[in-house]
């Protein structure tokens, strides 16, 4: 299947897999996977910063990562029209230095 033009939140299936946060995510996450269950980028990751209100420099971070899922890259698509896939994962690597 193949991504829909017309993004309908409301007809999107949660589905389940895992977040891997990497370097200074994982750090300040204090953890460094936990579950979502979304529907797409965007929504496992406002899942992500309502979970971690309490860490204000995990939730600013999160607006500069850069994220694969399940292997490939987001690049600069817009989070609301990448699906997630059960069973799937999203990688969030933040900004390093000299890169």
């Amino acid at each position: 299947m193949g991504a829909t033009t017309g993004h309908d939140p409301a007809a999107a299936v949660r589905v389940s897999g895992t977040i891997r946060y990497w370097a200074a995510a994982k750090s300040e996450a204090g953890l460094a996977e936990e579950p979502y269950l979304a529907a797409t980028l965007a929504e496992a990751l406002a899942e992500a910063k309502a979970r971690h209100a309490d860490r204000p420099k995990l939730v600013l971070l999160l607006g500069h990562c850069s994220y694969l899922v399940d292997g490939s890259p987001v690049g600069g698509r817009d989070h609301t029209t990448v699906a997630l896939s059960e069973g799937g994962s999203v990688e969030v690597l933040p900004p390093f230095a000299g890169g």
